[in-house]
């Protein structure tokens, strides 16, 4: 059998019911009056039978009308209920997704820099839920430039006409060893230092390496490495254990015990970190919550270092 009749229509039967009138009814439930008669008529021939009876100056409900009320009225609760359970559902669905905020980030600035903004936020009362996408410079801007990133953490400017650079402070390049090592009384450290010892350097392909080999091949100095590793927190932990002086963005040894940090000279060397954005997208509140507390963080940080 084929279901002819909407819930509409059953609203308007039970305000004829309630109000004794196709008049009443029709003020009820904000419907012309022969709209409400087309809808309980289009009730009656589904049904095949008669639910109410006509007469001059009042309607009465029949038997068949009075054993619909009932059933009607379950009908439309529990449509009624299953509406405001299904918008709940999608506002909590809805939520829970808002409070995920995905950053892709360089790993050097984890420690110094991503995580005091995420303290601060959890600190604010900000309930989010953070993916963490560490990547090389350039994965990071492709994590933005393709979304699957809501913003970065970057060391080199916007290369996409899409994105959008924030800067956020110039991080030097710094020769980090131990701390009873011979060059830790000094305030710089030059090129021409490193010659003798064992310098453990950014692997190739990173943005660190390139900025290093970039401002050697400019200044025409060299310098022999005895390691090359891919993290900067491998090269700490060999910093560490005495094998070398580590090549490293001051970033990333920022509160890093049993080691001494030094600016290098002649050349210096510098790279810029900032905030990498999509051009012309929205943040979520959360998403901006993350954005300012790492931009307060690196205000804190580092900007005072400089």
């Amino acid at each position: 059998m084929r279901i002819n009749y909407d819930f509409t229509d059953l609203q308007a039967f039970l305000a004829v019911m309630e109000t004794g009138s196709f008049h009443g009814a029709a003020d009820r439930i904000g419907l012309s009056q022969p709209a409400v008669t087309r809808r309980v008529m289009k009730l009656e021939e589904m049904l095949e039978t008669q639910l109410f009876q006509r007469h001059t100056r009042q309607v009465s409900p029949t038997l068949a009308g009075k054993r619909l009320k009932a059933r009607a009225e379950a009908m439309l609760a529990d449509a009624e209920e299953m509406t405001l359970a299904m918008r709940d559902e999608t506002s909590r669905f809805a939520f829970q997704r808002n409070q995920i905020v995905t950053i892709a980030t360089i790993p050097t600035v984890v420690s110094g820099l991503l995580s005091p903004a995420l303290q601060k936020v959890h600190k604010d009362g900000q309930a989010l839920r953070v993916r963490i996408l560490d990547h090389s410079a350039n994965g990071v801007a492709e994590a933005v430039v393709s979304g699957e990133a809501d913003f970065g953490i970057c060391s080199i400017p916007a290369l996409d006409p899409g994105t959008d650079f924030h800067p956020l402070f110039d991080d030097p390049m710094v020769a980090t060893f131990p701390e009873d090592h011979p060059l830790s009384a000094q305030d710089t450290v030059s090129w021409e230092d490193l010659m003798q010892e064992a310098v453990i350097l950014p692997g190739q392909g990173t943005g660190n390496r390139l900025l290093i080999d970039e401002a050697m091949a400019a200044a025409r100095v060299s310098c022999r490495w005895s390691f090359e590793v891919g993290r900067s927190t491998t090269a700490i932990d060999l910093v560490e254990a005495g094998c070398g002086i580590a090549l490293l963005p001051r970033s990333s040894v920022v509160g890093r015990g049993r080691t001494r940090s030094v600016p290098l000279c002649a050349p210096a060397i510098r790279r810029p970190v900032g905030l990498l954005t999509r051009r012309g997208v929205r943040h979520s509140e959360t998403s901006k919550a993350l954005f300012d507390a790492v931009a307060d963080a690196a205000r804190s940080q580092f900007v005072s270092m400089e």
